[in-house]
């Protein structure tokens, strides 16, 4: 489970029976520093979100609106036209929660 907040609006491709949607979660920690500090660490996550979970994102998720995902972790690898290899760790979404929302 993650809480944070979308930095972008969320991508969103349509295929011919599916949907994706794509966006990257802030999350921030307040922790103490090697002085004694209380400090803000915020993480990236790269977050995807298949059919279903595709669409809640579509129609809910907006840049900065606080979120909780609940996901899994797929790594993925491949290699590039010059031949240099990436890896990269995605959630998959199973689910998520608006923690902040609009109110119409």
């Amino acid at each position: 489970m993650l809480i944070g907040r979308p930095g972008a609006e969320p991508e969103i491709k349509t295929f011919n029976n599916s949907k994706k949607a794509r966006f990257s979660l802030a999350v921030t920690e307040n922790k103490k520093n090697a002085n004694g500090e209380w400090v803000n660490d915020t993480q990236w996550f790269p977050i995807i979100a298949w059919g279903a979970a595709a669409d809640r994102v579509e129609k809910n998720v907006k840049k900065g609106k606080r979120i909780a995902i609940d996901g899994s972790l797929r790594n993925h690898e491949w290699t590039d036209d010059k031949g240099q290899r990436h890896s990269v760790t995605e959630v998959w979404v199973n689910d998520l929660f608006l923690i902040d929302f609009d109110k119409e």
